[in-house]
């Protein structure tokens, strides 16, 4: 039979478990308490101490119901999300209702949450978005779509533009007309930079326009969320 590991515990918060068990006046034995009768999971209090000096982590299970017995959410014991997984986890949301409402397979959503490649539709991501309440920085991170969107853009500057609303739409719940807005800006801004100093004749002899124009592409990603404002 074939054993499959773990997925990875998620990237646990040791000060805030402590901060939040302590402003409620419990003791380590009191949240093992809480864990074993409320959520039946078998936590030894020298367990909960290793969480909060960071010797040892919860797992899934285990971060969801301490989250309970501590009264917080579970993005509160969590360290800055970054996975799909870890956004999940945060907000507190099974993987069955996940992939309930965003109408898919479980096996099939699954397999996108283990490898950190999305490939729902564009309907599926804009739900997803709203689900997990990602912005679309942390959309694109989450989904593993950053090579894909920097890829994107560089052609949208360079080439032209419209042929890239469409593809760019799929990966982030922007707005149409916003984002159309900004894929013009980006393929300006480009163009006026090649042709800065002298003619097109420059980035063949390797004069500065050239360089200029290698160099907003090398940060575009970033140019784009500072036109896109989100």
């Amino acid at each position: 039979m074939r054993v499959h590991p773990s997925p990875p515990s998620p990237p646990f918060n040791a000060f805030a478990a402590r901060r939040l068990r302590e402003a409620l006046g419990m003791a380590p034995a009191h949240v093992a308490y809480g864990l074993r009768a409320q959520y039946g999971l078998g936590v030894a209090p020298e367990t909960v101490l290793a969480w909060e000096r960071g010797q040892a982590s919860p797992d899934a299970r285990e971060l969801s119901a301490l989250a309970g017995v501590l009264w917080c959410s579970p993005a509160e014991l969590l360290a800055a999300a970054t996975t799909l997984r870890e956004h999940r986890i945060a907000r507190g949301v099974a993987p069955e209702d996940l992939a309930r409402r965003l109408s898919m397979d479980l096996k099939a959503y699954l397999r996108m949450e283990e490898s950190n490649r999305w490939r729902g539709n564009e309907r599926q991501t804009a739900m997803l978005s709203e689900i997990l309440a990602l912005g679309p920085r942390d959309l694109v991170e989450a989904t593993g779509r950053d090579e894909e969107l920097s890829d994107l853009l560089r052609s949208a500057a360079t080439t032209r533009w419209q042929a890239y609303v469409k593809p760019v739409a799929k990966l982030l719940p922007i707005p149409r007309r916003r984002l159309e807005v900004v894929l013009q800006r980006l393929h300006a801004d480009y163009h006026a930079r090649m042709v800065a100093t002298s003619s097109w004749g420059s980035e063949v002899t390797g004069g500065s326009s050239g360089e200029a124009g290698r160099e907003y592409l090398a940060r575009v990603v970033d140019h784009f969320w500072e036109l896109a404002r989100v």
